[in-house]
């Protein structure tokens, strides 16, 4: 055979030598977006430690429920409190869904019952519920009179602990010299995969990874992993139909509307991040749609896609992430959440000592998560189908 100058292959012995046609494109089908860390942006520190800690704190509360009544609740002028210490002699308070305004004129804090006049100001006598909640509309001091006991919070320590991502590139000396089809060269396009799949598995952890129960600090032999999004979220776990939320056969916008107020009447937060799967991506779409479909005989595109919702509880923007878990929607404030990288310790490719006729090295990086304030976020769970 003649020789050509072009890379051909024997199609068969009749057959006329075909050249060969392969596009310069390495075409990659894995996902590996992370629109959770996108959304979020760069944190604005790194960690300083394996264990990072930040400081979180809170005002006196200003409401409580009601423990117990006596015999006659419509006319008694004691009641028990869960919580009695959060009262003050002078307190106005009032019952959740009532009109009626108690004024508390003693308290004794070892069995946290209240004495109140009852009916105060003319507002009337409502009967009294247990576990109904309480509201101090706020405290009238004497004109006068000493200053109050000091009343004040501790600030309290919250934590979360760094995890390392590694991945292992290795290549030989003839796969670096010869010309590879599609790349230019082979050690940078391999660092460039293994750190798409590391930043696949951050935003996977930030969502659910978790802390381990024993030793969560890590050694030689224990393994140190974050605690993501879904594990720190303990204060608002809502369900449809768990006295928060509304039943419902299918994914509402009422749904989504009570949990964004019940998070709002917990924290000062603005939820401004809905991060969903595909599923209740399309089902927010369609329970919106009426407002947002839009098709003009001009018009050659069809919309029919939320990536904003805006209720009275703030703007929120829509994230579809396929590692949130289905039957789950995250309400997020993200001013309170921060994915750190332990200082200096960022992804970066680190080579490693040459043993052979090879190339070696490893993609590695240490990140954690600052969640702050985890009152101010929500999850839905349970959600229809």
């Amino acid at each position: 055979m003649a020789f050509t100058g072009k890379a051909t292959y024997a199609a068969g012995a009749t057959l006329p030598e075909i050249a060969e046609d392969v596009s310069d494109l390495v075409g990659i089908n894995s996902p590996f977006e992370t629109p959770l860390l996108d959304a979020l942006g760069d944190a604005a520190r790194p960690a300083r430690s394996t264990v990072h800690e930040w400081l979180e704190d809170a005002l006196l509360p200003n409401s409580d429920t009601i423990a117990a009544v006596g015999g006659s609740p419509t006319t008694d002028t004691t009641f028990t409190a869960a919580h009695g210490s959060r009262f003050r002699v002078g307190d106005q308070i009032q019952m959740a869904g009532s009109l009626e305004v108690m004024l508390v004129t003693a308290i004794n804090t070892s069995t946290n019952v209240l004495t109140v006049a009852r009916g105060y100001g003319g507002s009337g006598n409502d009967v009294l519920t247990v576990a109904a909640g309480l509201l101090i509309i706020g405290n009238a001091a004497l004109e006068g009179d000493d200053a109050p006991a000091t009343r004040f919070t501790t600030r309290t320590r919250a934590s979360n602990y760094t995890q390392i991502f590694s991945a292992a590139v290795e290549i030989s000396g003839s796969e670096l010299a010869v010309r590879q089809i599609g790349v230019a060269n082979e050690l940078d396009y391999q660092k460039q995969n293994r750190l798409r799949e590391l930043m696949r598995d951050l935003e996977n952890s930030v969502i659910n990874g978790r802390a381990a129960a024993t030793n969560p600090q890590g050694s030689s032999t224990a393994r140190r992993t974050m605690r993501g999004i879904l594990p720190s979220i303990v204060t608002n776990r809502m369900h449809p139909g768990d006295g928060n939320l509304p039943t419902a056969s299918t994914f509402t916008e009422e749904i989504l509307n009570a949990a964004l107020r019940h998070i709002w009447s917990q924290s000062n937060g603005t939820v401004d991040l809905i991060v969903v799967g595909g599923k209740e991506k399309r089902a927010l779409n369609q329970f919106v749609a009426p407002s947002v479909r839009r098709y003009a005989p001009s018009d050659d595109t069809y919309r029919d896609g939320v990536s904003v919702y805006e209720s009275d509880f703030g703007v929120c923007r829509v994230v579809l992430s396929r590692w949130v878990p289905a039957g789950m929607a995250l309400l997020l404030d993200s001013s309170r959440v921060e994915v750190l990288p332990l200082a200096g310790r960022n992804f970066h490719y680190k080579p490693l000592a040459t043993t052979g006729d090879k190339e070696s090295g490893q993609v590695i990086g240490e990140y954690t998560m600052e969640f702050r304030n985890e009152a101010a976020h929500g999850v839905i769970t349970d959600i229809p189908e």
